[in-house]
Formats: structure tokens, C-alpha cells, sequence
């Protein structure tokens, strides 16, 4: 049975392979597997149907037979666990990227989502610019750290694996703001995961869907 999973059916982030459904689908791109998506709109995300599959009224989410899931780093656990490809053999290897795929979500994401709700949200408010230093400090406490373990490693432990699927999915909202530009370690990272062909079918995918919203 092929898995079907939820996306923004106008995404706000115009293409740009953001929107948190982008992880999933690079998943599932990764192990060969087939998958159904069903495009929401923002009224939809919050009808009952929805919130019967997403209680938060978010996407993605995942279905497949009398299974529903909800929560981008849930489902790709899912799949990894599901298909090979993924995790490694080793339960001490597998259990590392287990933990790394919730340091992505953990303490990867929380400041770097913050600083980008704030450039959204606040940039036009008074304290939008004393408020900045802090939320930068904050990011780059993290980036400094995580680009002190990579080192010159490819991956983030071993093998490629589902904890860089989220990894670098996190890591790249901060492709605007230009503090990657002091992390090349980080940036080059990045870049090897884009340039996985498995991504590039995600990415082209989810674009095909804001260029039909958008008559691109």
C-alpha cells in the first residue's frame, strides 16, 4: 500500500523546499519508495478531517493503511525503521542517529526558528533590532558547536543517514540570512546533501506544487 502524506497546497515558502514536508519526501526518495501526497489549504489544516490525522492542525502527515502519523521527525523515524537505507545495521550506530535526529529538531532548530518567526513576524516592530544580536548569538552558539563535531567528517556519524535528512533540512533556513557565510564547514555540508540526487527529486517535487499554485 503506497503511504500518503499532507503538504501546504500554497507553501509559504514559495518553492524554496522549506515547508517541513520537503523532509519527508527526501525520505522517502532515499529508499526508493512510492508516496501520495494530498495538498491542504490553510482552512482545511484546521477543519476536523485534518485535525483528525494532525491534532496541532500542521503538515506533514502520514497515512498508510491503518496507520496516521504527524510530526516530520516521527514519520521519517517511520520510514527508516521501515525500509533500509536509512539507519545503520549497528544498534549502537542506529541509536546515535536516533539521538541526532532529535538534536536536529531539539536544539538545532528551536533558535534558528526563532530568529526566522521574528524576521517574518517582528521586523517591522521597535525592538526588532536590539532584539537581533541575541537571536543571532543564540544560533551561532549552536552552529559553533555542531560545526566543531562535524569537523571534516561527510556526514554527521558515519554513513549518511535519516539524522541528516533533518539536520541539513533545519540548517537550511538559515540560507538568507547569511551566517552560514562563517560556517563553510556547515555550508558544505549542506551542499552534499543537497546534491544527493534523492533530494533533488524532493526538491523538484515540491516545487512542481508552488509553480501549479502559483501558474509558474
Amino acid at each position: 500500500m503506497t503511504a500518503t502524506i499532507t503538504a501546504f497546497a500554497a507553501s509559504p515558502d514559495r518553492g524554496q523546499g522549506l515547508a517541513r514536508d520537503m523532509r519527508v519526501r527526501w525520505a522517502f526518495e532515499e529508499v526508493s519508495q512510492p508516496y501520495d501526497v494530498r495538498l491542504v489549504s490553510f482552512a482545511e489544516m484546521k477543519a476536523a478531517e485534518h485535525l483528525a490525522r494532525h491534532p496541532f492542525g500542521q503538515i506533514p502527515t502520514f497515512e498508510e493503511g491503518g496507520l496516521t502519523l504527524f510530526e516530520s521527525g516521527g514519520i521519517i523515524l517511520h520510514i527508516a525503521e521501515s525500509h533500509p537505507g536509512l539507519l545503520p545495521d549497528d544498534p549502537d550506530g542506529r541509536a546515535r542517529a536516533i539521538a541526532w535526529m532529535f538534536a536536529a529538531v531539539n536544539t538545532v532548530e528551536p533558535p534558528i526558528l526563532e530568529r526566522s518567526m521574528a524576521w517574518l513576524l517582528e521586523r517591522d516592530k521597535p525592538w526588532y533590532e536590539a532584539r537581533l544580536p541575541m537571536l543571532d548569538a543564540n544560533v551561532r552558539n549552536r552552529l559553533d558547536q555542531l560545526s566543531a563535531h562535524l569537523g571534516d567528517a561527510e556526514w554527521l556519524d558515519g554513513a549518511f543517514s535519516a539524522a541528516d535528512v533533518m539536520m541539513v533540512t533545519v540548517l537550511r533556513r538559515l540560507g538568507s540570512s547569511g551566517i552560514l557565510q562563517d560556517y563553510p564547514t556547515l555550508a558544505a555540508y549542506i551542499a552534499r546533501g543537497e546534491a544527493r540526487p534523492a533530494y533533488q527529486r524532493a526538491f523538484a517535487a515540491q516545487l512542481e506544487v508552488f509553480k501549479a499554485a502559483t501558474g509558474g
